[in-house]
């Protein structure tokens, strides 16, 4: 993408052993644009999370490390700034939001403190800082600021505490915002309240949005652009509408497939996808889908496809969508 902001390319995450390599992210190519929404879904263990981590270099090392390939923001390669570097670069230009907000603040520490430290780390003074605090809290629609910013996080509800790990991420007026399953820990509605406050950020800010999500219903409504990953690496690339309307692998089919549709009923079984996903660190050859494919033949089992040119989408597929029924 001539136009990217942030740019993955040939990223590959594991493990290095005296022998070997062992590989969980296998090559990803991503890349999202100023102001653009991309979303990252995949069932548990495709390597979502760690594709996300490896942009401002949190993957937890040991055991984990970028094996290979170029993180790109603004021009700069991220995965070869030094630490002073790339803090500089973490909650001012590129900003995440995490599953559980629980384990991501310090219980010790009031909200005011937590977040005022972020500020005062990227050069503001003690009054900026405060100032900004107040600011953001009440951006995320927190109805009494004051009263949020002197609470221990344990006195907060768990929607209360999303916000105000959104209001964290915005206080630095980040240009890249990634939000790693947000909603996941939350009841229906305010999973609702969050998307809907995200989607109101981001008009606002025209910040750049990631979403990483299992929750195609979410994708619909949020992104612009899908990458769909399984084992490791990216296996569609589409804009929303394209492939929700027309996907181009069968992993993303059958993804849409298990959805509830308007003619399910009552306690209807839904439909499942046969099998689980395979170890991204003990792959056989050929495609790692094959096992659980309908439309898997001989060159399946002999040769991992590339994403190959599918019209408006991209996909890891040997066959042609209009085949599959053949």
């Amino acid at each position: 993408m001539a136009d990217a902001l942030l740019e993955l390319r040939g990223v590959r995450i594991g493990m290095r052993e005296r022998r070997r390599q062992r590989e969980i992210v296998r090559g990803v190519d991503l890349a999202v644009a100023v102001g653009e929404k991309l979303g990252i879904v995949g069932e548990s263990g495709s390597g979502k999370t760690l594709t996300a981590l490896s942009v401002l270099g949190l993957l937890p090392s040991p055991p984990l490390r970028l094996l290979a390939g170029r993180i790109t923001y603004d021009g700069r390669l991220l995965n070869e700034l030094d630490d002073k570097a790339l803090a500089a670069v973490r909650g001012a230009e590129i900003a995440m939001v995490y599953q559980d907000p629980m384990t991501s603040l310090n219980p010790l520490l009031r909200i005011r403190t937590q977040i005022t430290e972020t500020l005062r780390a990227h050069g503001a003074d003690r009054a900026e800082a405060a100032e900004r605090t107040r600011q953001v809290l009440g951006q995320v629609g927190l109805a009494d600021p004051e009263r949020v910013e002197r609470a221990f996080p344990h006195e907060l509800s768990g929607g209360m505490l999303q916000r105000v790990m959104i209001a964290m991420a915005l206080a630095g007026s980040p240009r890249v915002l990634i939000a790693d399953e947000p909603t996941t820990a939350l009841d229906v509605t305010i999973q609702q309240q969050i998307l809907e406050l995200v989607e109101d950020l981001q008009v606002r800010t025209g910040m750049a949005v990631v979403w990483v999500t299992h929750d195609l219903g979410v994708v619909a409504r949020l992104v612009d652009r899908v990458a769909v990953m399984y084992a490791g690496r990216v296996v569609e690339e589409a804009a929303t509408a394209d492939l929700f309307a027309r996907p181009s692998h069968p992993y993303t089919a059958a993804l849409l497939g298990s959805l509830p549709q308007t003619s399910t009923g009552h306690r209807d079984r839904l439909t499942q996808i046969g099998g689980t996903p395979p170890d991204p660190t003990r792959l056989a050859a050929g495609c790692p889908f094959r096992w659980r494919c309908p439309y898997a033949f001989d060159r399946c089992t002999e040769e991992e496809p590339p994403l190959l040119e599918r019209g408006s989408s991209r996909a890891a597929c040997w066959k042609e969508p209009a085949a599959w029924a053949r």
